[in-house]
């Protein structure tokens, strides 16, 4: 008898939480190789970024949702170790990437989304990547991270983006689902176009597009024919990147003195796999991501892995 009390206010709950909208988020993403294995410490090995979104008015008939975003995050990029004390063992540059951004994202009614994004920020000691470093090495112990003299020279970045994202098939039970994702960034900072496809499979059935934590388009309030809803799946996402200009590996065009530089390998290819799902206003996730080598001369040629954790809140 209790079980069954206790299932019907669990469905009870679920009902009443998927009636409720929130037309505001706040998230949290922590990238970081630490989160793969304790013995990686490298290439791209931290990244932070917070954003808020939050729905605007839509007076476009063709669209569900508008949704803005603003974004201050932090890439840190370091050699194959972070104690390099001779300048010849530098495989990769130490490099510092701080912005803020700001993104518009308009979810149509035919299962498409396009996002535009800028982002207006600087490389180099002026990220402040080393003594984020040394703070992050401090709290958990480990040695003093060396070579960040050498690190890519102070420049200024501003970087364009834009990614359209388009469903391509999904399964009568709704447990399962493809979509198409390309993007493009031009910038000082990185210039390149990516292609990939987004498996989505579902614990329970999938939300749409213009409803899903999967493409942060969950925001809703009372001009939306949406409600927030339960949900948790898994996903895959393989993708090709064409890369022409990296300035955390060859240094600004905007400035030539970066005394440790490198070639950039221009056909990369990007795993991601994880799992999302909801509990009451927050949202959860975590994802293993895999690329192939990114510049020339490394001295680990099996590509690069670090694990990322999102937390997400939700606000009216």
């Amino acid at each position: 008898m209790k079980n069954r009390v206790f299932i019907f206010l669990f469905f009870i709950s679920l009902s009443l939480f998927s009636q409720q909208k929130y037309s505001k988020e706040i998230s949290f993403v922590s990238d970081n190789d630490l989160y793969v294995s304790v013995n990686s410490d490298r290439y791209y090995t931290n990244g932070m970024f917070l954003t808020y979104r939050y729905l605007s008015e839509n007076k476009n008939k063709n669209l569900e949702k508008k949704i803005f975003e603003w974004q201050i995050g932090h890439k840190m990029y370091t050699a194959y170790r972070p104690v390099v004390k001779t300048i010849n063992l530098h495989d990769r540059p130490f490099a510092g990437y701080l912005y803020a951004g700001l993104g518009l994202r308009k979810v149509y009614k035919n299962n498409k989304i396009l996002n535009t994004s800028v982002q207006i920020g600087i490389i180099g000691p002026n990220a402040y990547a080393k003594e984020l470093q040394d703070f992050i090495h401090d709290i958990y112990g480990f040695e003093e991270a060396t070579g960040w003299q050498y690190q890519i020279k102070n420049a200024f970045g501003l970087n364009f983006g834009a990614e359209y994202t388009n469903l391509l098939t999904e399964s009568k039970s709704k447990t399962f689902d493809i979509s198409w994702v390309n993007s493009a960034n031009l910038g000082t900072v990185f210039t390149n176009i990516n292609t990939g496809l987004n498996f989505r499979f579902g614990f329970t059935e999938l939300q749409k597009m213009a409803n899903s934590i999967a493409f942060n388009t969950n925001l809703n309030d009372e001009s939306t024919t949406f409600k927030r809803e339960v949900e948790s799946f898994f996903y895959i996402k393989p993708a090709l990147q064409l890369a022409f200009y990296d300035a955390t590996i060859q240094g600004s065009f905007l400035n030539k003195n970066s005394i440790v530089t490198k070639e950039i390998i221009p056909l990369v290819f990007n795993l991601e796999l994880g799992i999302k799902f909801t509990a009451n206003r927050f949202n959860f996730g975590y994802a293993f991501n895999y690329n192939t080598s990114k510049s020339k001369d490394l001295r680990r040629t099996a590509g690069h892995k670090y694990g990322a954790i999102s937390v997400n809140y939700l606000l009216h």
